[in-house]
């Protein structure tokens, strides 16, 4: 059986730091590893309208960024088919067909589902589209018969949802479907980052995101007002690192030869945490919020270090240096002539595996729905 890979992301918004650590670092990595005979990455127009159908302009304007912070990221169109959602109609065929296999009572236990509808308010406004989005996930990843989904944790719940499915489907009508895995990051650190508020998730739509094209002083204001110890108000009270965003940061992005380059008075990341835990250190040092002037000079250190980890996901997978100023000029915002061409060829190329029916995708244009 062949190897599969099918992931993507919806056009609300640039993608952030979030994605990176979460999933677009992991794509870059299998992408490169070999192991792969198809690759997918799609840009779920069709399910970012089930939450902005009252803005379709804002999903139609964000598909380019999107496939813009991919190039950015490594995702190399020589090797990844990257694709639009409503580009393939057979997709809300299969999701209208998978409709008939899952009851309303289980989308409502799924915890995606339910954190997704607190986030956005909805309560009992919610709209038919959104709340059927594990079923269209589904029909996503069984279409292109994915082996693998590399996602977030946050997304656990959909891939197991996405299991039953195919469970079911064979039961009725015969072993037609393949059953997904997720892929998550290997950093545990990377399960699932923080806002840069100490809420739980970074999403676009709470405004707590760092984005992949920010610029450097934006990443250190950013970072600079960051939330981390509500009970460290002085440098020589103990420090919380468990939960402290700051610290998640640095588990996700830091490396051994910052330490040399920021905090050469200690060895390593263990030692930073402990001297906090003790106190004698100030949030300004770590690059949070510190009533205190200790550590002020030091802002950009975690600023910094993100910065740098964004400098090399742009060089990941790309390997001569014309690809690398290629890159470089796609994630500071520069519209190179050949960019459209790339991702739309691939778009209007990539063809759909037996599964959906369809022999391909035609087309000339990037857009959402009208």
């Amino acid at each position: 059986m062949k190897k599969v890979i099918l992931t993507g992301d919806r056009p609300t918004g640039r993608l952030h730091v979030g994605h990176y650590v979460g999933s677009l670092k992991e794509r870059v990595r299998l992408q490169n590893s070999g192991e792969y005979d198809e690759i997918y990455v799609m840009i779920a127009d069709a399910q970012a309208l089930t939450d902005n159908a009252d803005n379709p302009e804002k999903v139609r304007q964000n598909i380019l960024q999107v496939a813009l912070d991919y190039l950015a990221c490594g995702i190399d169109p020589a090797k990844t088919h990257i694709f639009i959602q409503s580009m393939v109609p057979q997709l809300t065929e299969l999701s209208f067909y998978y409709m008939n296999l899952v009851t309303v009572s289980r989308l409502q236990r799924n915890p995606t589902v339910k954190t997704e509808i607190q986030m956005r308010n909805f309560e009992t406004s919610i709209p038919v589209g959104f709340f059927c989005y594990p079923i269209s996930q589904a029909a996503d990843i069984t279409a292109f018969k994915a082996t693998t989904v590399p996602a977030g944790e946050d997304q656990k719940p959909m891939i197991e949802q996405c299991c039953e499915i195919v469970h079911k489907f064979n039961a009725v009508y015969g072993e037609t479907l393949v059953e997904p895995e997720i892929v998550l990051p290997q950093n545990a650190a990377c399960l699932r980052l923080p806002g840069i508020d100490g809420k739980a998730k970074m999403s676009k739509s709470l405004g707590n995101c760092i984005y992949l094209s920010e610029e450097p002083e934006d990443i250190k204001k950013k970072v600079m007002s960051m939330y981390t110890d509500p009970n460290h108000l002085r440098v020589q009270d103990p420090g919380k690192v468990e939960g402290n965003p700051v610290f998640i940061y640095l588990d996700a992005f830091c490396r051994p030869e910052h330490f040399a380059e920021f905090w050469p008075e200690y060895q390593n990341l263990d030692e930073l945490k402990a001297h906090y835990q003790r106190g004698g250190t100030g949030n300004g040092a770590l690059g949070g919020v510190d009533d205190g002037r200790e550590g002020h000079h030091c802002q950009r250190h975690i600023g910094h270090i993100v910065e740098e980890g964004l400098d090399e996901l742009v060089f990941d997978g790309f390997a001569d240096k014309g690809q690398r100023q290629h890159t470089d000029g796609v994630r500071n915002g520069g519209h190179h002539g050949d960019i459209d061409p790339i991702i739309v060829g691939h778009a209007c190329t990539s063809s759909v595996p037996a599964a959906s029916g369809a022999s391909g995708v035609t087309g000339n244009r990037m857009a959402a729905p009208q």
